[in-house]
């Protein structure tokens, strides 16, 4: 790998910075909105499902999960939730948007090493905007030398990418929190993948079978990438 990467590409929430917490305490405020017609862990499991149900139209992201807490709200409810109760599912949406920017350990300092020695790029998913939002405030931007908010993270989406950045898979090295999203399509080009883990993980981006393939570096935090280059 150290002699032929020239283009790293970070994913951004839970690898830059925290994402996935502020979700999994959004899901409980709207479980504790709804614990008159069913459990807590039904909610979720109903949440769940719509949310899967939808992914193909509203892709990754808030905005899409709130409509889909709508949605399950007014299902487990039989319709019968009240406007009050959607207000309050729609402020949990505000709240996610207007999180604040929490960097992960040693994410500066690794960037601060490979700076000027590769070309450096985002390639997250979710909303435009509100993941515009979270690169402005992370103070991140003048590292990367592009940008890319994806709809998806199959290989043909990478091989879009990569084709926009004229960098072949061989160059390449992708570094995420998922291995579903961020490893295996990747190493399906042929290209490099590093797997960054998180304490959470959303249940939709869970992978438990092992990967094996040369291509591939299982790192305990960002910064050990630093040995491999």
């Amino acid at each position: 790998m150290k002699d032929k990467i020239n283009t790293i590409a970070f994913d951004a929430d839970d690898t830059l910075w925290i994402n996935e917490p502020y979700f999994q305490e959004a899901e409980k405020q709207f479980c504790e909105l709804l614990k008159n017609y069913l459990s807590p862990d039904l909610v979720s499991q109903e949440l769940f499902t719509t949310e899967m149900k939808n992914l193909h139209l509203y892709g990754y992201g808030v905005k899409g999960f709130v409509l889909c807490m709508i949605e399950t709200a007014n299902r487990i409810s039989n319709h019968t939730v009240s406007l009050k109760r959607i207000d309050e599912i729609i402020a949990i949406g505000h709240d996610l948007l207007q999180k604040p920017v929490e960097l992960m350990k040693g994410v500066t300092e690794t960037l601060d090493q490979l700076k000027g020695k590769y070309k450096l790029i985002v390639a997250t998913k979710g909303d435009l905007l509100d993941q515009e939002r979270k690169l402005k405030k992370s103070g991140l931007q003048g590292y990367f030398h592009h940008i890319e908010i994806m709809s998806d993270k199959k290989t043909t989406d990478y091989q879009k990418l990569l084709h926009h950045l004229d960098c072949k898979p061989k160059n390449f090295l992708m570094l995420g929190n998922s291995v579903k999203s961020d490893i295996i399509p990747v190493l399906a080009l042929g290209a490099y993948a590093a797997h960054i883990p998180y304490e959470v993980t959303w249940t939709h981006e869970q992978h438990e079978q092992t990967v094996k393939n040369d291509n591939f570096v299982a790192l305990k935090c960002i910064d050990s990438i630093l040995q491999y280059l």
